[in-house]
Order: structure tokens, then C-alpha cells, then sequence
């Protein structure tokens, strides 16, 4: 395509999404509305407990709060634009809007990459060295490693600034952005540099922190001498890495698989690929309160007290 005689900014983008299919919008409508319902309920309902219930004021409820407040961001940040791109007729998204969303898209992902990694380290520290466990992750320690965390999103607006036909500014790090790239006026070498460079701080150094935490938490546990320590020690991480699997699974699922040649299921691959898009923004944040909470009797006690201290006062 001949960008030379270009002379007017980019204005916006037209949202094709699932207009060929209109009784699958309907249906998706409900079903991504009612998800994401259960998003702010279930992760609402986790940091209220975690700030309200003085017996998860540790370390580990610090971060899972944490993590459901950035999950809330995350998905308030495109559902309401999904959800309205079912409804109207108009499928098109200003060019400042879609800046916006991307931004805030990766900046929570990889702010939420790096959480987990912190949370790999706590559960570390609490299995592999647990007498120590009350020095090393003290609230002098642990509130400035969230924090770091949240760095992320400075980081972010620093490394990922895009010039464009204008004045304006987009960013993002997954491969559909580089298509939007080559729609730059200009040489885009430096920004897809670094976005390299932040995928490698925001996705590459968690995963091998988390991974290098769980072979010295796994070598721990297998040193533990009765079946029922191990299951207790066990138990303590396996809701963060039920989490960590489900997350980075679902990344590798999305961008790691292999296309297909075939033409002829060209149609059928791009609706799978957007379903999958779609419910990635959302299954996995719906789950994250489940996951934590299913099992754990802490949060359990937690939410029956805060319903009981309800109807109590009512």
C-alpha cells in the first residue's frame, strides 16, 4: 500500500468483530454481559474481604486483593466497548478511544505478569524458608513489591509511544498491533524494538521467576516426609498456580498455536480466533476468584462473616 500521498491523520477504526454473524452477537451480548457481571461481583466481593477481614492481612490476601483489582481494570478497559460494538450498528472506534484501550490492555496485562511473579516469590518464602517467612515478607516489604508491580503501567506509557500521521499516540505488544504499526508516517524501528524489550521485562522475566520459584517450591514439598505435610504444603500454592497456568496457558493458546494453511477454513479460523480473543479477556478473570476461593476455607469464613455482619446490621 502507497503511504506517500498519506496527508491526514488516522481518525479511527472500524470494528468488524462478529457483524458477519448477527445472532451470534445477540448470544455473545448476554453471555460476555453476564461474565463480566460476575467479574466485578466475585473480585469485588475479594478485595472488600481483604480489606475488611483483619485475619487476611497478610501477604498473600494483600496480592490476591491486588489481583482482583487489576483484573477489574482490565476488563472494564474493553468489555463496555464489546458490548456496545454488539449493539450498535456503527462498528467504529476513534482513533484516541482505541489509543486508550490498548494502553490500558497492556499496561494491566503486564502489570497483572509481574504480580504473579511476586506471588510466585511469597509462596516461596512461605514453604521453602517459612521461619523466615514473617522478616522476609513483612509490610515493609510486601507493599513496595506491589507497588514495583504497578510500575508497570509508568513503564508502559515510556516504552511503547507510537507516532502516527499526527500528533497522537498508540501502543500495544501482542502481534495484531504491528499490522496497525505499518500504518505509521514514520520509522517504527525504535517502537517495535521496544516492545521487544518490554515483553521481555513484562512477560519473559515473570514467567522465569514464577517457574524458578515452583522448582525450588516443588524440590521442598518432595523433601516433606509424610503424605498429608506435603498435601498441606501443596495446598498453600495451588490455587496461585491453577492461576498462573490458566493465565499463561491461555496466552500461549492464543499466540503460539499453529495456522493453518487451508483456505478454505480461512472463515472458520478467523471466528475461532475471535472467540478465543474475546473470551481471554474475560474467562480468565472470572475464574481467578473461583479458583482462590473454592478451596480456601480463609476466604470462606471471610465472605460468610462479611454477609452475616450484613444482615446483622440490616
Amino acid at each position: 500500500m502507497d503511504r506517500s500521498n498519506w496527508t491526514s491523520p488516522v481518525a479511527g477504526f472500524i470494528l468488524l468483530g462478529l457483524s458477519a454473524y448477527p445472532r451470534l452477537e445477540k448470544i455473545f451480548f448476554v453471555l460476555i454481559l453476564l461474565m463480566y457481571l460476575v467479574i466485578l461481583l466475585g473480585n469485588g466481593v475479594l478485595i472488600l474481604v481483604t480489606i475488611l477481614d483483619s485475619c487476611l492481612h497478610t501477604p498473600k490476601y494483600f496480592f490476591l486483593g491486588n489481583l482482583s483489582f487489576l483484573d477489574i481494570c482490565y476488563t472494564t478497559s474493553s468489555v463496555p466497548l464489546i458490548l456496545d460494538s454488539f449493539l450498535t450498528p456503527k462498528k467504529t472506534i476513534p482513533f484516541s478511544a482505541c489509543a486508550v484501550q490498548m494502553f490500558l490492555s497492556f499496561a494491566m496485562g503486564a502489570t497483572e505478569c509481574v504480580l504473579l511473579g511476586m506471588m510466585a516469590f511469597d509462596r516461596y518464602v512461605a514453604i521453602c524458608n517459612p521461619l523466615r517467612y514473617p522478616v522476609v515478607m513483612s509490610k515493609a516489604a510486601y507493599v513496595p513489591m506491589a507497588a514495583g508491580s504497578m510500575t508497570a503501567l509508568v513503564q508502559t506509557s515510556l516504552a511503547m509511544q507510537l507516532p502516527f500521521c499526527g500528533d497522537n499516540v498508540i501502543n500495544h505488544f501482542t502481534c495484531e498491533i504491528l499490522a496497525v504499526l505499518k500504518l505509521a508516517c514514520a520509522d517504527i524501528s525504535i517502537n517495535v524494538i521496544s516492545m521487544a524489550v518490554a515483553n521481555v521485562i513484562f512477560l519473559g522475566i515473570p514467567v522465569l521467576f514464577i517457574l524458578v520459584s515452583y522448582v525450588f517450591i516443588i524440590a521442598t514439598i518432595l523433601r516433606i516426609p509424610s503424605a498429608e505435610g506435603r498435601k498441606r504444603a501443596f495446598s498453600t500454592c495451588s490455587a496461585h498456580l491453577t492461576v498462573v497456568v490458566v493465565f499463561y496457558g491461555t496466552i500461549l493458546f492464543m499466540y503460539g498455536k499453529p495456522k493453518s494453511k487451508d483456505p478454505l477454513g480461512a472463515d472458520k479460523r478467523d471466528v475461532s480466533d475471535k472467540l478465543t480473543s474475546l473470551f481471554y479477556g474475560v474467562v480468565t478473570p472470572m475464574l481467578n476468584p473461583i479458583i482462590y476461593s473454592l478451596r480456601n476455607k480463609d476466604v470462606k469464613a471471610a465472605v460468610r462473616n462479611l454477609v452475616l455482619r450484613k444482615h446483622f446490621i440490616q
